[in-house]
């Protein structure tokens, strides 16, 4: 672990200020964005725990991949992207067994009033256009490809490189 922060922490932060993303703007029936709010506060719990913050940087990047090309086009999508035999869970929780060997069940009612207050649109400004993070103890392979723009408690949060070009209203260049 140690070795692991250390190199993340020789890797530096872009210059320049954290872009909030655009407010999220949900388009689904009432029965989709309940199933959309159970899986951004599952994702949110067992991503970042009982951590408000973390929480709500977790739920960001989510949205931020639904409205990115590459990306499931729906939240619950996006959150179990990868969780089929033989696939690559973009979440870890997804595939590591955590949803059957330790349900959360303490904070589930936070979780799924921040995913909520998210679909209606509140932004957590702090990870920006974020569409990756990992825990400060790893390194994974694809960080040095992305740009390392914030971190919240634990983890650490990536965009897509913008190679030079201005973002507009908080949305990296597609």
């Amino acid at each position: 672990m140690a070795e692991a922060r250390a190199a993340n922490a020789a890797i530096p932060f872009v210059p320049g200020p954290v872009v909030p993303a655009a407010r999220f703007v949900f388009r689904g029936t009432p029965a989709a964005r309940e199933q959309a709010i159970t899986c951004l506060a599952t994702a949110a719990l067992y991503e970042a725990g009982d951590d408000a913050r973390g929480q709500r940087a977790v739920i960001q990047v989510v949205l931020n991949r639904v409205r990115r090309p590459g990306y499931p086009k729906t939240v619950c999508g996006v959150v179990y992207q990868g969780a089929v035999p033989g696939g690559v869970c973009q979440f870890s929780f997804a595939c590591d067994g955590s949803l059957v060997r330790r349900p959360e069940t303490l904070g589930w009612g936070a979780a799924r009033a921040r995913a909520r207050h998210a679909l209606s649109g509140a932004v957590f400004g702090a990870v920006g256009t974020a569409t990756h993070y990992h825990a400060d103890w790893v390194v994974p392979w694809w960080s040095a490809s992305l740009d390392k723009i914030a971190k919240v408690s634990t983890h650490i949060f990536y965009r897509r490189r913008l190679s030079g070009a201005a973002t507009i209203a908080g949305q990296a260049p597609r």
